[in-house]
């Protein structure tokens, strides 16, 4: 999500994550109740066009939110939600997409209160580390073949009731409602989103070999410069990756060749 849509999801947000610290406990309330309309609006094309629609004034819209949401939700969700649609969006799903990442950070934001927020974060990319080596586990989590039941049995062989109470929410709602997206491919995703919630990016590296400590730090130190915030490394070794090198920051994945040429830029501004 970008331009536009980026900035409307950033305007919804700054006003929303107060309400979810203040929220407390309840902030994984609040999510689950997002999920539920986010699963509405999966439902419902319809439903998405019309609260998406730029020339459908903003208050036809809200009152449409709260003539739908009206009964049985939080007025925190229908607060939100409300809020999203008075926005402009490039597409109608990032209206959808904007629901899902408040969704996600409102669980994320229930973590942080426990003091568990790191803890999330670090067991979604053990989750993704277990499964590098078997493709054909990470296939079945995504696979429109495969129930949902089966999906979500195979995510509990590979958890082993281990984990946050978070953790475990958001790797079961990857895999029971994929969203056209792979299973590894979310969780990077959900990784992203407790990232910003500690003001961090997150960088996927995944190298044919190990890094010593010390090219780690290094990496860590160019990408922060690159990117102009402090980065955390998640590191894996799988040695089909091709080039040696293989790193991805949001939606920038950023190769060897690209690295070189950033550090190579920063070194001539310097001198």
């Amino acid at each position: 999500m970008r331009g536009t849509s980026q900035r409307s999801l950033s305007t919804v947000w700054s006003g929303f994550e107060p309400v979810l610290t203040a929220a407390g406990d309840d902030a994984s309330v609040i999510g689950e109740q997002l999920f539920a309309v986010l699963d509405a609006l999966d439902s419902s094309k319809a439903l998405v066009r019309a609260l998406a629609d730029p020339a459908r004034p903003g208050d036809s819209k809200v009152a449409l939110v709260r003539q739908v949401l009206g009964n049985g939700f939080d007025q925190r969700v229908v607060d939100a939600v409300a809020g999203l649609v008075v926005e402009r969006w490039t597409a109608d799903d990032d209206l959808v997409e904007a629901v899902e990442h408040l969704a996600v950070a409102s669980l994320l934001v229930s973590a942080r209160t426990r003091g568990q927020l790191q803890v999330v974060e670090d067991e979604l990319f053990t989750i993704m580390r277990s499964l590098l080596g078997s493709r054909e586990a990470r296939s079945a989590l995504s696979a429109p073949g495969v129930t949902t039941e089966d999906r979500v049995r195979l995510l509990d062989s590979v958890l082993a009731g281990r984990g946050d109470e978070v953790t475990q929410r958001l790797a079961r709602r990857a895999t029971s409602h994929p969203r056209g997206r792979r299973f590894v491919a979310t969780l990077t995703w959900y990784s992203s989103i407790a990232a910003e919630l500690r003001d961090r990016l997150v960088a996927v590296v995944t190298a044919s070999q190990p890094f010593s400590e010390a090219q780690l730090d290094r990496l860590g130190r160019i990408l922060a410069q690159a990117y102009g915030k402090e980065v955390q490394l998640n590191f894996t070794v799988d040695p089909a990756v091709i080039g040696g090198l293989h790193i991805q920051v949001g939606d920038d994945v950023v190769d060897a060749t690209v690295l070189s040429r950033m550090t190579d830029a920063r070194r001539r501004m310097a001198s």
